[in-house]
């Protein structure tokens, strides 16, 4: 699911008191780029050094076979595209965090396609 897909419930998050922000290891260019292909009127920052995800414990470093795999077949050096000197990724994660830090909501999950539906996040928003 693509973070278009949120940009529809942003009104009703915004409605209920909540902030969409979405958190990205992409350099701040490759960020920027992103959120102006896709119309976002939300915020995309950028972790390039995996700051955040680290704090999470979300974060990982892309093993030395996968990284092979992304330069040979994908032509992807993804040290130089998120503008890091190191192959780290999130896992792909959502959380809900209310306004004293506490998460009151998370769904972590390797396989990047398994996300969160809207419709979902807006459920536990509205139970918050």
């Amino acid at each position: 699911m693509q973070l278009r897909a949120y940009q529809n419930i942003l009104p009703e998050i915004r409605a209920l008191g909540g902030q969409l922000i979405a958190v990205s290891p992409q350099s701040p260019d490759n960020t920027l780029s992103q959120k102006e292909k896709d119309e976002l009127s939300f915020q995309v920052l950028s972790d390039t050094n995996g700051l955040v995800a680290a704090f999470y414990r979300i974060l990982y470093d892309v093993p030395a076979y996968i990284q092979r795999i992304m330069e040979n077949r994908f032509g992807l050096n993804l040290a130089e595209y998120n503008a890091t000197d190191r192959w780290i990724l999130p896992i792909p994660s959502t959380f809900m965090i209310d306004e004293s830090g506490v998460i009151r909501s998370a769904h972590v999950n390797p396989d990047f396609m398994q996300r969160p539906e809207p419709d979902q996040l807006l459920d536990h928003l509205k139970k918050l």
